[in-house]
């Protein structure tokens, strides 16, 4: 099953009902509507994800007012839970948070949502070049495949990675030493160079892949060193192995009952008469003091806007004045990744009575990566399958039949024959997905943040920035989202002072 939502949203623009109006009505027409006064409001917050929930709390708590509007029918951007019955649910967008997410953890304690730890018990399964091997998660150096040629130049890579990216300043990447060096060149380019062996640069590959959910030969080598820079505390010490990893790393936890209960939670201290759904922005007009926020359902005027949609998708946006010409080439520059997440649904997770933990890394066509994805009880059972980058990108055109059999044909390699019979299987494409365009974050190729990187957090007048895209520390997870929403409602506050 693909779910993928129809209604209008930020993308778009008014020129079909602009023109509509233009046109002397027809016999026997109705006239056109008179056009109603703009509604007033201190703050309009664009996007009714983690990131402009937060903004728009903050807004509140300061003494403001505030409205959100949301394209979807549904407040949660990237999020979103899918019922399995009997109280379960999995999660087809983000679901993961780990060590130094302390923002998103103390928002989860505060909302009474609990975490439990992703299933890691057991072997893990390397399933690369014809081979199916064991190798355990637990030892000193953590997962280490059992590449032993591969393996060991991959850490050191990684390693060598670290230490790169402790040179990068979160806030401003393109100010680092190597940044005109860094940012000419692919990851690919820099992996070919630095890693020489087939295990080592699959290692690498899926590592890419899996974070980012694109190529190695897309991505600047500056935006990767940045995004590990910022895995950590904001302070710094991120890591490319706490991005990858499940224990110490930040696919951890999850959530129980579902990663969606925290925007749920925010929207509810919100309130519903602050959040209107469906309600898809198609143009913004600044003037001097104020903003018009023109929706489908109403033009809202305030005296500061936060845009939180991806970068992608505010580039079709309808701004007046016009953008400024860095920030409409960084849009153009900046696209989301490709990823398909897939699960199937079992009675029980069999694998585990093999004593397997669920996960696999894999050279495998479509599914590389794989997750033990059960409820907190472990029933029912389910297997998760990334179809990430290239893959995703070619998967995505043919048929979801197809994609299920090619996907339940990598689970039985991977853990036998009765993998290939779920009970029920679930598929999400984020980059079908209108108002987000891919997942699972923006990244930057050559050339982007050396250039055009400084108009990324950059106010355009009373508009502020604000999405996981934005943030400085965990940037593209859930815990950044967070951090970049109160930023921007504290530029946006003091708009207003």
């Amino acid at each position: 099953m693909s779910r993928t939502v129809t209604r209008r949203g930020l993308l778009g623009t008014a020129a079909g009902a602009a023109g509509a109006a233009a046109l002397p009505p027809s016999a026997g027409a109705k006239p056109a509507p008179r056009r109603r006064a703009p509604r007033r409001t201190d703050v309009v917050v664009v996007g009714a994800g983690l990131a402009g929930l937060r903004a728009a709390l903050d807004v509140v708590a300061a003494g403001r007012s505030v409205v959100v509007l949301e394209a979807r029918d549904r407040v949660g951007g990237r999020l979103l839970n899918h019922a399995l019955g009997e109280g379960e649910v999995i999660e087809v967008g983000g679901q993961w948070v780990g060590p130094t997410q302390d923002v998103l953890l103390g928002l989860a304690r505060e909302l009474g949502v609990d975490t439990f730890p992703t299933y890691d018990q057991g072997s893990y399964l390397y399933a690369a070049g014809g081979r199916r091997e064991r190798y355990s998660p637990t030892g000193p150096l953590g997962p280490v495949p059992p590449d032993l040629l591969g393996a060991p130049e991959a850490f050191l890579a990684i390693a060598q990675l670290d230490q790169m990216a402790a040179t990068v300043p979160v806030e401003a990447p393109w100010k680092a030493p190597r940044a005109a060096e860094w940012d000419s060149q692919t990851f690919e380019t820099w992996k070919l160079a630095n890693a020489h062996t087939p295990g080592a640069r699959l290692l690498l590959d899926l590592a890419i892949e899996a974070v980012w959910a694109c190529e190695p030969r897309d991505v600047s080598l500056l935006h990767v060193l940045a995004y590990i820079r910022g895995a950590g505390p904001a302070g710094g010490g991120g890591s490319l192995n706490r991005l990858i990893n499940t224990a110490g790393g930040a696919q951890e936890q999850r959530f129980v009952g579902g990663s969606q209960r925290i925007v749920l939670g925010l929207a509810e201290r919100l309130g519903k008469r602050r959040v209107k759904l469906g309600s898809p922005v198609r143009r913004v007009v600044q003037r001097k003091g104020s903003v018009d926020v023109v929706c489908d359902t109403a033009t809202w005027r305030a005296r500061s806007v936060v845009v939180t949609a991806p970068p992608a998708v505010t580039a079709s946006i309808d701004w007046e004045p016009w953008l400024p010409a860095d920030r409409a080439q960084l849009l153009q520059r900046f696209p989301q990744g490709n990823a398909i997440k897939c699960q199937a649904v079992y009675d029980e997770p069999f694998w585990r009575a093999d004593g397997l933990a669920g996960q696999v890394t894999s050279d495998a066509d479509p599914v590389r990566i794989t997750f033990d994805n059960s409820p907190p009880d472990g029933r029912p059972g389910v297997l998760l399958g990334f179809i990430e980058g290239h893959a995703a990108r070619v998967w995505a055109r043919r048929s979801a039949a197809d994609r299920k059999a090619a996907v339940l044909r990598c689970f039985a390699d991977f853990f036998g024959d009765r993998a290939s019979r779920p009970k029920a299987y679930v598929e999400m494409d984020w980059s079908a997905e209108r108002w987000t365009r891919g997942c699972y974050v923006g990244f930057t190729p050559p050339g982007v943040l050396l250039d055009f990187g400084e108009a990324i957090r950059r106010p355009h007048q009373r508009v502020h920035w604000a999405g996981a895209e934005t943030a400085t520390v965990w940037n593209g997870y859930m815990d950044g989202a967070l951090r970049s929403g109160s930023r921007a409602a504290a530029e946006a506050l003091g708009d207003l002072a």
